[in-house]
């Protein structure tokens, strides 16, 4: 009764049932999200992290460049709340500014490659034929490699930089939006909406951009989630074995790199950049399962 009374008032605002129904989702959607104690839980500490990250020059409590080589790889206590490096730079500054690194590469990287994937798979979808051909045949190549491997491969030819990285995760990691949009559009160009707008003159391009990817964007919301922990995991890959982030730069996978010649004198150089990764890469998994089963059609009906 309630869902149709909603329905009603969107109605008398002049909204169509397309609106409506995508109204109702969303609604829908984040009041399972809010009962999803670990999710909401997650997305707290992202937003957290994110804040201090914003914040980081009026909470790091030293410079993270400085270096003081009479003071290297010091206990955590004291001055330095976590200790300090192989070069005597300040631990907790350099973690700090690492996961700035970190989001921003999630964030670029999905900021290129969501569109190439969305646009992409789109187009293979509704089209089919050639097209839908030569689009899966590029998935299924690139797919075939290790994403890894790939990634390392590309980064070996256009050497190390952030820069770079920013290329190759986006350049790469369409591929599985490419797939998951293509399957959606498939599904949906059959839909009643569909033949209306087509009966109605609209382009192909207009039924594209107004239509089948708006009534994606859950599916996307989802995918972009799920896929820029996976970026910050690969970039402290990349950085962990010398073609990512360069030095000075802090990143959390290169810190880590640096730390094993200590391993034994001092384990916490290594262990405090580990945890943060992996606090930060647990809360972004977590919250995109929970963004995943808020949007399931199957739970629809609360």
């Amino acid at each position: 009764m309630a869902r149709k009374k909603r329905e009603q008032i969107l109605s008398e605002l002049g909204l169509t049932q397309e609106e409506i129904q995508s109204s109702s989702l969303y609604r829908d959607a984040w009041l399972r999200l809010r009962r999803n104690k670990a999710a909401m839980v997650s997305l707290a500490v992202i937003v957290l992290i994110i804040l201090m990250t914003i914040f980081a020059p009026f909470i790091a409590p030293h410079d993270p460049y400085k270096q003081n080589l009479a003071n290297k790889v010091a206990p955590p206590g004291g001055e330095h709340l976590l200790g300090t490096d192989s070069l005597g730079r300040d631990l907790f500054s350099r973690i700090l500014y690492g996961a700035r690194i970190s989001i921003m590469v999630g964030l670029v990287a999905a900021a290129i490659a969501v569109p190439i994937g969305v646009i992409l798979g789109s187009i293979a979808g509704y089209f089919g034929g050639w097209a839908d051909a030569v689009i899966s045949r590029i998935i299924e190549t690139l797919g075939s490699f290790p994403f890894i491997i790939l990634a390392m491969s590309i980064m070996f030819v256009l050497g190390p930089g952030i820069l770079n990285i920013f290329i190759v995760l986006g350049l790469t990691g369409w591929l599985g939006h490419a797939r998951q949009i293509r399957a959606a559009v498939i599904q949906l160009k059959g839909r009643e909406f569909i033949e209306a707008a087509k009966a109605s003159g609209a382009s192909d391009a207009q039924i594209i951009f107004k239509h089948l990817i708006p009534n994606c964007i859950s599916t996307i919301i989802v995918i972009t989630t799920l896929d820029i922990p996976r970026d910050i995991l690969f970039e402290s890959t990349l950085s962990f074995i010398g073609i990512g982030v360069q030095p000075p730069t802090p990143s959390w996978g290169s810190m880590i790199s640096e730390s094993r010649r200590f391993i034994r004198q001092r384990w916490t150089y290594a262990v405090f950049p580990g945890i943060a990764m992996m606090i930060l890469i647990l809360a972004l998994n977590t919250f995109g399962d929970g963004l995943r089963d808020a949007f399931d059609p199957k739970l629809k009906n609360l």
